[in-house]
């Protein structure tokens, strides 16, 4: 199952940033945004990259924040060629933006592509997936999310009808506790023997 939805208010003008915080301690007790300096974002936030990693994605970053704020519209971050013709992107650009305010921080951008990375393990690539889905962030799938998320894949080309159909089955197959909803564990019994997670690969 793969997986978009309505662009957050605010999501396409940035405030400008007039400070490159020397930390990323310090930017987040000030609330700056980080700016792509691979120095402010400690080891351990993104475990999954090494130095030369981290360097490299701070030029990307700051390549795709054409105004120079220190956070990426929604605009900015769909000119990532590896979204611009995934009909899901607006999902991903959602699940990048921990804190909700509509932009992506360099911090928030490189835990988000951490999720992608090579060395990144099954189980994060998966619940990155499942986050696709699950729009509230409630820990389940809904009818009504499964909905949303395949109608953002197939457009018109099914009719609503015949799209909750597919919907209701698909609940009906993975719902095996019979809650009415899909939990993390039946979405991973459901697509975890795919190669799914091997496709969640972005070179750095």
């Amino acid at each position: 199952m793969p997986p978009k939805t309505p662009a957050k208010a605010g999501g396409g003008s940035k405030p400008a940033s007039s400070s490159t915080p020397a930390s990323a301690t310090s930017s987040a007790a000030a609330g700056t945004k980080q700016k792509g300096n691979d120095s402010s974002l400690p080891m351990e936030m993104c475990s999954n990259f090494d130095a030369d990693e981290i360097r490299r994605l701070g030029k990307r970053f700051r390549k795709l924040d054409l105004d120079n704020s220190g956070s990426l519209s929604v605009e900015e971050f769909m000119s990532l060629p590896e979204l611009q013709q995934n009909p899901l992107v607006q999902r991903v650009i959602d699940i990048f933006d921990a804190d909700g305010n509509g932009e992506v921080d360099f911090k928030e951008f490189i835990q988000g592509m951490s999720q992608f990375s090579v060395k990144g393990d099954k189980e994060s690539k998966m619940r990155f997936a499942f986050r696709i889905y699950d729009m509230d962030n409630d820990g389940y799938i809904s009818n009504g999310e499964l909905f949303q998320v395949l109608k953002m894949m197939v457009g018109n080309n099914l009719k609503d009808t015949q799209l909750q159909q597919i919907v209701d089955k698909t609940v009906l197959f993975a719902d095996k506790d019979e809650d009415g909803k899909i939990s993390f564990e039946e979405f991973c019994t459901v697509v975890g023997n795919t190669d799914v997670h091997k496709k969640m690969v972005v070179d750095v």
